[in-house]
């Protein structure tokens, strides 16, 4: 039984991988920003498993304290995290700027979930392992973006949110080596039937079971063990190559650089 934490549980991927990892018994610590529906994802759940294990966390990952809190919250109750699964992420916002004025589709996509990789590294071994959701889209990132200076189309703002996360997984798994978790960043597959994706290219997607499967494989399989900085990308079903920056050793120092700058700006 493994310790597993996915964020964004309540919808498309995070949802589909709940209920796939579920019924093997494992300790489900599920994140939402709606505590409603973690109830009703809970309960239906349930019945899945009289092994598994199910906590719930309620927090908004555009807002940095509350990812702090969640951090502290799973480390007051485990010593222990075998697994974090940062698969919580948006694509499109009526209200695009946090009130410390950053993108929003920048830090739920890329900065919280690295506040939150690192906040629970000390509860993390060798053994453990952080899946990053990604994606095929990937652009360089702007950084007068990236620091909310400028407001790009949803498309453009989600696929360098996805490149900076890509390339930061690469970053922290080379400074980490062996001494840290496995950090691997996986596309779940292209247009799959999520909310996301209904919204942003209007179709009905593949099945999106697709994406909770390969996130299963990453959190249990021995295929990922020794896949620390790599890219797993699902549409070729292998690893390969992200884009060209994430292959950058310098450009991913910056990036980290520069999320880390970010965090020391914002009100503690």
């Amino acid at each position: 039984m493994k310790r597993i934490l996915i964020t964004g549980a309540t919808d498309g991927i995070g949802l589909a991988t709940a209920k796939m990892l579920a019924p093997l018994g494992h300790h489900l610590l599920l994140h939402g920003r709606d505590a409603q529906k973690l109830e009703q994802l809970e309960q239906s759940l349930r019945p899945l498993s009289n092994d598994a294990v199910i906590e719930r966390y309620v927090a908004d990952l555009s807002r940095m304290n509350e990812v702090v809190s969640l951090a502290e919250a799973v480390s007051a109750k485990h010593d222990h995290l075998d697994v974090l699964i940062n698969n919580a992420g948006v694509f499109s916002t009526s209200d695009p700027l946090t009130p410390e004025g950053l993108d929003v589709r920048f830090v739920v996509n890329a900065i919280a979930p690295y506040l939150l990789t690192k906040r629970l590294l000390p509860r993390m071994d060798s053994t453990g392992r952080v899946i990053n959701l990604s994606s095929s889209a990937q652009s360089p990132v702007a950084m007068d973006a990236f620091r909310g200076e400028r407001l790009l189309s949803d498309l453009d703002a989600y696929s360098q949110s996805k490149l900076a996360l890509t390339m930061w997984s690469r970053g922290l798994a080379d400074s980490l080596g062996t001494d840290g978790p496995v950090i691997v960043a996986v596309n779940p597959g292209s247009l799959l039937a999520s909310k996301m994706v209904q919204q942003a290219f209007g179709v009905p997607g593949q099945d999106i079971t697709i994406g909770a499967k390969i996130l299963t494989r990453a959190a249990l399989e021995e295929e990922f063990a020794t896949a620390s900085g790599r890219y797993f990308n699902n549409d070729a079903g292998e690893f390969g190559p992200p884009h060209a920056d994430a292959l950058d050793a310098d450009k991913n120092a910056q990036i980290i650089q520069a999320i880390e700058e970010t965090l020391a700006k914002q009100p503690s």
